[in-house]
């Protein structure tokens, strides 16, 4: 189950979405997950579904590894729904009532309007971390955040925790599916009992895996220091950020498709 997890994986291509600069990347993400609340109605939601699946076909990506983002989140997702079907305001035709409880038309349309969000959230989440190394992704965090200096915001200090954290998460998963395995070699069936004994059986992961990660920290502040780390305040980059005409392009593509979902919208 841990080798599916995507959070924080990088798949290496050579598509136009991976040469683009990571802040229009990340500025563009979060563009987009803010205008998905503008569509109210099918022709919006089947815009901004063609317009993600086309994205995903750019990357040159596997339709696997999206679907596997939302695999985790799926439970999620649909008790999201079910209340929002069950819980939201009547409207249209009832289909079924009983006390608090109302199942209208409205309260469906919506459900499906919800999950439909998440789903376009989660492809476009996944589609900018595995276009984008965990370390470019940092440095645009680390630009974007630097106006904040001005309030002494320790904008260095989080680009690297963030850059630390990033590109620790597939390791760990890494390390805890190992520790699955040993575990399971001596018997250990985390999936026999309700799901209280499920929980209790992922109890003994912790213990190794929280040693393995403070191990694991310890060695990187270890060579940090041993390579006379100090902050980031006046360090040269390795890495220099550089805006090109596709990041333009893409930018207009994205005003442009806020234009239609307005022109759409009822």
């Amino acid at each position: 189950m841990m080798s599916k997890m995507i959070f924080g994986r990088y798949i290496p291509g050579n598509s136009l979405i991976h040469h683009m600069d990571p802040r229009a990347k990340l500025l563009l993400s979060f563009y987009f997950i803010g205008i998905i609340f503008i569509a109210n109605n099918w022709p919006t939601y089947v815009l901004l579904f063609a317009f993600t699946l086309l994205a995903i076909k750019l990357s040159g990506v596997k339709w696997s590894f999206f679907i596997n983002g939302v695999k985790p989140l799926i439970w999620l997702i649909l008790f999201t729904v079910v209340l929002q079907i069950l819980f939201s305001a009547s409207g249209g035709q009832v289909y079924f009532q009983w006390g608090i409880i109302t199942i209208s038309q409205f309260g469906l349309v919506n459900g499906v309007y919800i999950f439909c969000r998440f789903v376009l959230i989660i492809f476009m989440s996944t589609l900018l971390t595995l276009t984008t190394p965990p370390l470019e992704l940092s440095d645009a965090i680390e630009y974007l955040l630097m106006p904040l200096k001005v309030v002494h915001f320790p904008v260095y200090e989080v680009a690297l925790m963030l850059s630390i954290a990033l590109r620790f998460v597939p390791t760990l998963m890494d390390e805890t599916e190992k520790i699955m395995n040993a575990q399971r070699a001596r018997g250990v069936d985390f999936g026999e009992g309700n799901i209280f004994q499920q929980m209790r059986a992922i109890v003994p992961l912790l213990i190794p895996l929280f040693v393995s990660s403070f191990n694991r920290a310890e060695d990187l502040a270890t060579a940090m220091e041993a390579r006379g780390y100090q902050g980031g305040e006046g360090r040269s980059k390795y890495r220099i950020l550089k805006w090109h005409g596709r990041d333009t392009w893409a930018t207009v593509t994205f005003a442009v498709l806020t234009v239609a979902l307005v022109y759409l919208r009822a």
